[in-house]
């Protein structure tokens, strides 16, 4: 009897270590996300599963996803911690020089100008007229941000690494 237990486990175990595996990266590393929304638009239009990567540093116009109370949202980074974020007739200012801002969709609306602490990101929706980002909510603090995402698996007509 105890042979067969033992004989069980050994066939299990490489099923086991495998699900195990699977845990430990979808919790540490990386794990599907669905965007919902249009405030990335026209970056992404709200309907795509993308993966979020939980390691590694976060630079300058990395998409984000941020933990904002009980929902989650896509942003792009455009303050890094120590900044000082200005924005004025449509215009980005980061410590007082004018940034060619590419990716926005929509008038920016101005804001008075804020110093982010250390452990602090300012982030925009590409879709400046209906996100709901910095410019509302207030400067994302890091613990908050789960990771980066730039890589659509879905749709697969999308497949694939976003440009920066």
């Amino acid at each position: 009897m105890k042979d067969k237990i033992i004989k069980n486990i050994k066939e299990l175990l490489p099923y086991i270590l495998i699900l195990l595996a699977i845990i430990l990266v979808r919790t540490f590393v990386a794990t599907p996300i669905k965007v919902n929304g249009n405030s990335m638009y026209e970056t992404l239009n709200g309907k795509e599963f993308m993966i979020l990567n939980k390691l590694g540093k976060i630079d300058r116009y990395d998409i984000v996803v941020v933990d904002n109370d009980d929902e989650e949202l896509i942003k792009r980074v455009y303050g890094m911690p120590g900044e000082k974020i200005e924005i004025e007739n449509n215009n980005i200012y980061i410590n007082d020089k004018k940034i060619e801002d590419k990716y926005a969709y929509g008038n920016t609306s101005s804001m008075e100008t804020i110093t982010l602490k250390d452990d602090e990101y300012f982030v925009l929706g590409d879709n400046r007229v209906v996100s709901l980002d910095s410019r509302i909510i207030g400067p994302v603090k890091e613990k908050n941000i789960k990771g980066t995402t730039n890589f659509i698996i879905y749709p697969f007509s999308r497949f694939g690494s976003l440009e920066k």
